[in-house]
């Protein structure tokens, strides 16, 4: 159980206002292209996401692992375009692959020499996927995996798991997520191997597939329990269910991808973000007999896209995953990401105070409790302002990493960034550590 977090503290909202307005007289720039857009997107804004009060910074250039913003300053980036920028910014590979796939024309209208290149690539990395089709993004790619395997299956609910997510239309929350699509779903909670059993038992006739991440990223970096996620496996093939492993952002985690870190083999994967080398990219695939419902030769489901296998995303994953992220150069990044995340968490557990990094290789998020986290849940009561405190102190020690605590690394990032924000989560520690809760007793 997580530890008792922090409620109404006098002392919080003065050191939050403080850096709030040292954040809003350091940014005009940001300011003023801020309001000037808001005339023409709602809230300025096209990816909420990216959004945060009082306004968010609008990000001039990127150079390696830098970011300069419209008013100068430079940050180390620890978000990394939310795991789609392992290659930092302009990598020399991928623009070369770029404007070579541009010199020969940008939109072929037909099948292209380097669609099957990198599908050959992209099966050869990832055993689980026999066969595979591209989409522009995690988001599509999920979508046409769930109907696939409704299809194939004949059934129609889909497992998923609260706090799960997906896409823009595939959200899962205590409460329904407005814009999620109106499958059959039945949302269980994550890391409970006894709910899951308990539905295939009550329910698992109906059951198309179970859609789960190996480890929830948008809900705090949690991981999934090795012995949850072998029971989706065992429980799925008795019940002659699918399972889809969404691997969007986990498969930036190990050599192979997370799943096979793990040792299972789904019957669908999806794929997208880093894979596309920085541009538009989704993937799905997995085995030959439910992906060949696809085949235009002779499957009942097409499968549409203008842009699904454009040339310069098409170079641009190539060269990303042949010249600079290979499955050797991943678990490099993997090990520095755990590196960093036992370094920071002992400096937490050594101040005694509710803060810990949650997470998997190179991807992690802070999270102010102090006890085990298995589903969102177990972090749900935090005091939102700590989160916003941790993320202005962030920028103003110039690091730009997301508001909800989610920090990710790139290939570019150097040791010297990494000691830089390590120091600033100390000094975090010494400035605000007074506002934390304790630490529950181990």
């Amino acid at each position: 159980m997580a530890a008792v977090t922090t409620t109404a503290l006098p002392a919080l909202d003065p050191a939050l206002a403080d850096l709030q307005e040292r954040f809003v007289a350091a940014n005009p720039a940001s300011r003023e292209r801020f309001e000037a857009h808001a005339r023409f997107m709602p809230g300025a804004n096209s990816r909420s996401v990216l959004f945060y009060p009082p306004f968010p910074l609008t990000m001039a250039r990127g150079e390696g692992a830098f970011l300069w913003d419209l008013d100068g300053h430079r940050y180390d980036d620890f978000i990394a375009e939310y795991t789609a920028g392992v290659y930092g910014h302009s990598a020399p590979e991928i623009r070369e692959a770029v404007l070579d796939a541009m010199e020969g024309g940008i939109n072929l209208t037909g099948h292209n020499l380097r669609e099957g290149r990198l599908a050959q690539l992209i099966c050869e990395r990832f055993p689980q996927i026999e066969r595979v089709r591209f989409t522009n993004s995690g988001t599509e790619a999920n979508l046409m995996a769930i109907t696939a395997a409704l299809r194939f299956t004949g059934r129609s609910r889909i497992v998923v798991f609260s706090g799960g997510y997906h896409g823009g239309v595939l959200g899962f929350g205590a409460q329904p997520v407005p814009t999620t699509v109106p499958f059959d779903f039945l949302v269980l909670p994550y890391n409970d191997e006894a709910s899951v059993r308990e539905a295939f038992a009550r329910e698992g006739q109906d059951i198309a597939a179970v859609l789960v991440e190996p480890m929830l990223g948008a809900s705090g970096c949690i991981p999934g329990r090795p012995g949850f996620l072998q029971a989706l496996r065992t429980l799925t093939t008795e019940a002659g269910a699918l399972l889809i492993i969404d691997e969007v952002m986990t498969s930036r985690l190990a050599g192979h991808g997370l799943a096979a870190q793990h040792g299972i083999t789904p019957d669908l994967c999806t794929l997208g973000k880093y894979i596309g080398g920085g541009m538009p990219f989704g993937a799905f695939g997995g085995r030959a007999d439910v992906m060949a419902l696809f085949d235009p030769r002779s499957g009942p489901l097409a499968h549409s896209g203008t842009f699904n296998n454009n040339v310069v995303t098409m170079a641009a994953g190539h060269a990303g995953l042949t010249r600079l992220f290979t499955p050797a150069a991943a678990d490099a990044l993997a090990a520095r990401g755990s590196g960093m995340r036992e370094r920071l968490n002992a400096r937490c557990a050594e101040a005694g105070v509710a803060l810990q990094f949650t997470g998997v290789g190179s991807v992690m998020n802070a999270h102010f409790v102090g006890g085990e986290i298995l589903r969102p849940e177990d972090h749900a009561a935090v005091d939102a302002r700590l989160r916003q405190l941790f993320f202005f102190h962030l920028l103003a020690r110039g690091i730009y990493a997301s508001p909800r605590g989610f920090i990710v690394l790139s290939l570019p990032l150097g040791d010297d960034a990494i000691a830089r924000f390590e120091e600033a989560v100390a000094d975090f520690l010494a400035r605000y550590g007074h506002l934390l809760a304790a630490r529950a007793p181990a």
